[in-house]
């Protein structure tokens, strides 16, 4: 079956405009690093799910890093019209620590979930370059995760 032009033209028309959006000037050199998952029950029903975390590095951001957080689909039973679709929250906590500067802190926030997952949540921290050991855990019963990522220092100035 062949394509119409028109569907054709689209496509090339969508990536050019990916390609002027990620610009050639990219950095390759940008680390995603997941984090183990933590099963976790949750509130509002009776609710379970997993949390995936994960740290965004750049060499673009020295000494910064995105934490982010997201909820598998959520399974369980819950109140209201549509009890095997709930919508459940848990409060989840990414403790962590760079052990090159004694640096520490902390993203939480209340994750909300339902039959289709959870939208993602992500902050940017000052964690200093260096390695930063991470333990996520949740407010209700759960398995606690830990991992670690490194975050690059500036660039030195030119000589």
């Amino acid at each position: 079956m062949k394509q119409p032009n028109i569907a054709r033209a689209g496509v090339v028309l969508a990536g050019a405009a990916v390609a002027a959006l990620v610009g050639p000037g990219a950095q390759a050199n940008a680390v995603t690093v997941e984090f183990p998952q933590v099963p976790t029950l949750a509130y509002g029903g009776l609710c379970w799910t997993t949390i995936r975390t994960w740290a965004d590095v750049n060499p673009a951001w020295p000494g910064r890093a995105i934490i982010n957080m997201r909820a598998l689909p959520v399974g369980g039973v819950g109140p209201g019209d549509y009890p095997f679709a709930p919508l459940c929250e848990v409060h989840t906590t990414v403790a962590w620590r760079n052990t090159t500067t004694g640096t520490v802190g902390s993203y939480d926030d209340t994750i909300v979930t339902g039959l289709y997952g959870s939208i993602q949540y992500a902050l940017f921290q000052d964690t200093g370059p260096g390695h930063v050991e991470v333990t996520v855990t949740t407010d209700h019963a759960s398995i606690p995760a830990h991992g670690a990522f490194d975050v690059p220092a500036p660039a030195a100035p030119p000589a």
